[in-house]
């Protein structure tokens, strides 16, 4: 029963008729009005009547777009009325088809948007009436209220249908608001969508990146190796097909691992990760030891107490240090020396990458790059570990070293302050 009766329910922003419905609907309501007009006007015998009523009538098709000149044009129409009543005595007054001056007051009230027009409306619907007590003598119309109890009727009846149409108005300008509303929550919806959709393959293009960059830098060079040492050194080229092939299937596995959050449509986070393989500071050494066996001189120091780091930033630990011996590796080739050091100090993690470019002076490498042969320009390995320090908090610099090389630096917020002592672990230079 719930169920159904969810299905049943009907959005507030639906209640609002908009375009082609609403334009009919407004049509068919001013049409219905002068008819109501028109039909009281010809119940009288007098020819004026039925004239003056039709111009009302007509007047009133054009209460929506000037209700303030519909309004005046109809009191005018209503003094003519009574003046030629008491001159000459060829219309009926008060007569039926007088109730024009309340739809008119109605639409100044409902259609008008200044303030001060509905106020202005029902003021000199109220000082009209009030003329049928004492009469317009210079204009020759005789006063046609009895008492002043008539006036209060009339007077009650004027202010009924004011606040009536008031009310309408009032309802009115809530849906529009409430619609305008929706309207703008669902733009920021779209917005956030693809806010999110951008974010989400920017940190895709970022994960393939370093997966397929480091992992095809490191294969290609030991199997370049493996090449060489085939017939000299058969248990180095063993050992370098070892690490192609260790490589090989982390690199899988971290496809596989892409591949299945591309898929998932889970919307849940803890859900969609559920599957992923942890990344911490550890497997920095697992990288490390692959780069020394594509023939770089890496040392390495991590000092970081236990349990200081979240899983995110361990893993944009990782992957600056990845991109880095990637970069070596293709830029200053095997025989570059590196340092690695991690630190963490005061809450913030510093990361500082420095090789020294296989001796090579700036400008020596291929294609005018640096000391490391990179572009001036910097590539996408660049940009990527910018773009993971600046998502983290942080700041990142990178450039060329005096002399010979290429340094980088990044500074990572913690967000854990506790944890035990450090933990220094240099790796010595092979």
């Amino acid at each position: 029963m719930a169920h159904d009766t969810a299905e049943h329910v009907v959005p507030a922003g639906a209640l609002l008729l908009t375009g082609r419905r609403r334009r009919a609907m407004g049509v068919v309501c001013d049409v219905a009005l002068a008819l109501v007009v028109v039909m009281a006007a010809s119940q009288y015998s007098t020819f004026t009547d039925l004239v003056l009523g039709g111009v009302m009538a007509l007047c009133l098709l054009a209460r929506r777009r000037l209700p303030g000149a519909v309004l005046a044009a109809v009191l005018a129409l209503t003094a003519a009325q009574f003046a030629l009543h008491d001159l000459l005595g060829l219309a009926s007054a008060p007569a039926a088809y007088d109730v024009a001056v309340l739809f008119a007051m109605m639409s100044v009230v409902h259609h008008s948007r200044t303030v001060w027009m509905p106020y202005a409306a029902g003021g000199a619907v109220l000082l009209a009436s009030a003329t049928g007590l004492v009469g317009l003598p210079g204009a020759g119309i005789e006063p046609f209220l009895n008492s002043v109890e008539d006036l209060l009727l009339f007077w009650g009846l004027t202010i009924a249908v004011w606040l009536m149409a008031f009310s309408l108005q009032a309802r009115r300008l809530y849906a529009e608001s409430q619609a305008a509303r929706a309207e703008q929550a669902e733009r920021e919806r779209e917005h956030l969508v693809r806010i999110a959709a951008a974010e989400e393959r920017a940190e895709i293009a970022r994960e393939l990146h370093d997966v397929v960059a480091h992992s095809l830098a490191v294969m290609t060079l030991q199997a370049d190796g493996a090449g060489y040492a085939l017939r000299t050194s058969p248990d180095t080229a063993a050992a370098a097909l070892k690490a192609i092939a260790s490589t090989g299937r982390d690199a899988i596995e971290d496809m596989h691992r892409i591949v299945r959050v591309l898929r998932d449509s889970d919307p849940d986070p803890a859900n969609t990760g559920s599957g992923r393989r942890t990344i911490t500071l550890d497997e920095i050494r697992t990288a490390v030891e692959r780069a020394r066996a594509a023939g770089l001189s890496v040392d390495l120091a991590v000092e970081v107490g236990e349990g200081r780091l979240t899983a995110a930033e361990q893993l944009t630990a990782f992957r600056i240090v990845q991109e880095c011996l990637t970069n070596v590796l293709r830029h200053a080739g095997a025989g570059a020396e590196v340092g690695i050091r991690l630190r963490e100090d005061r809450g913030t993690l510093l990361i500082t990458v420095v090789d020294d470019g296989a001796g090579r002076l700036a400008g020596g490498g291929s294609g005018g790059g640096d000391a490391g042969g990179r572009p001036r320009s910097g590539g996408n390995g660049l940009v990527g570990m910018r773009e993971r320090v600046e998502i983290a908090g942080g700041s990142f610099t990178a450039g060329p070293r005096i002399g010979t090389g290429w340094q980088v630096c990044a500074q990572i917020p913690t967000r854990k302050s506790d944890g035990a002592g450090k933990r220094v672990d240099p790796g010595g230079r092979r």
